[in-house]
């Protein structure tokens, strides 16, 4: 337990540096001093950097913590429920019911008339079309698990979901104007940095239920480690378990790409890069775990992607996979084994 603490402090203190790491780079150079000013509302030599810090910045670095603590919780959710190390937090199709509402805001107008492209230009429309595209497949999926007792059969059914919305989406490609295209690919990439801190603010309750479901689920996901048979021998309610983990998983996923688009990757890998670091299978200890870890991961991406020096920001979905996939195949090879 004391080599847990210690886990626990140092991951605390690499998230703070992080923090104030991803804050203070920009395309506007603002000295270190004047951005810790800024926070805390102190006198600032330049009005214009305070307004930067606390109107840009912050809501950038909360969305980041936000975006990659929730996948990665997201993540170990959906690999303990199916024992599957190779499960994400969007496995059961949210993303791409996501995808499919974007796309028929951004690319339908081809198939629905011109009228409709003067309506389908704002940025709530899109928040709205991704929520309603993630909520129908989540009433889906969550119609389906009370249906079906096999929890692979759940699995095999959001791939399908996924494959059928991927198929629509091409359709609409295929009929749109490479302007529809270009918004849809954009839209694709992810973004942290369009938030105001009232979506902020949104985003961060439907963050909160996630977690604290999760919380409510951590025995019986310590019990599912042993199989379903297991779990079910110690009281355990399997139906209504995938029910809070499913929902669980869909307000933070659904919410994420909603706000910020698919962000990939880091709901996959952090779980396993904590596992590689903290070797225990309690979800007491890897749920709060695999919260820093994602809040770090994410914020290290964006601090990256903003490439310091210069006003161009990479898209966060490469760095997000640039920077994290060399580090798992890294910590694979050296540990030899996958933890699971």
């Amino acid at each position: 337990m004391k080599n847990l603490a210690t886990y626990f402090w140092i991951g605390i203190l690499v998230l703070i540096l992080s923090i104030i790491l991803n804050i203070s780079l920009g395309s506007v150079s603002i000295p270190l001093d004047e951005v810790l000013k800024s926070i805390f509302h102190l006198d600032v030599t330049k009005e214009s950097w305070q307004i930067i810090v606390v109107d840009y910045r912050l809501p950038k670095a909360f969305t980041a913590i936000l975006v990659g603590s929730g996948l990665a919780l997201s993540g170990l959710l959906m690999q303990t429920l199916f024992r599957n190390p190779l499960a994400g937090p969007y496995v059961l199709g949210l993303s791409s019911g996501a995808s499919l509402g974007v796309a028929l805001v951004l690319m339908g107008s081809s198939l629905f008339g011109g009228v409709a492209a003067g309506l389908f230009l704002s940025k709530w429309t899109l928040v709205i079309a991704s929520s309603l595209g993630s909520f129908l497949v989540l009433l889906a999926i969550l119609g389906a698990s009370f249906r079906i007792k096999d929890t692979m059969a759940l699995l095999i059914i959001g791939l399908m979901f996924a494959s059928l919305t991927a198929a629509v989406v091409s359709v609409l490609s295929y009929f749109s104007s490479s302007q529809q295209l270009q918004q849809y690919v954009f839209w694709s990439f992810g973004s942290l940095g369009n938030l105001s801190w009232v979506e902020v603010g949104i985003l961060f309750l439907f963050w909160l239920s996630g977690i604290i479901l999760s919380i409510f689920c951590i025995k019986n996901l310590n019990a599912l480690l042993l199989g379903e048979h297991y779990a079910k021998s110690l009281g355990t309610h399997l139906r209504r378990n995938r029910f809070l983990v499913i929902l669980a998983t869909s307000l933070i996923a659904g919410s994420i790409t909603a706000f910020a688009g698919p962000i990939a990757f880091i709901g996959l890998a952090v779980p396993h890069l904590v596992r590689q670091i903290i070797p225990s299978s309690n979800h007491l200890i890897l749920v709060p775990a695999v919260l820093i870890g994602g809040a770090i991961l994410m914020l290290l991406c964006d601090s990256i992607a903003q490439l310091p020096g210069s006003g161009l920001t990479l898209p966060i979905n490469a760095i997000t996979s640039l920077i994290g996939a060399p580090v798992v195949i890294w910590l694979l090879v050296r540990k030899k084994k996958l933890l699971f």
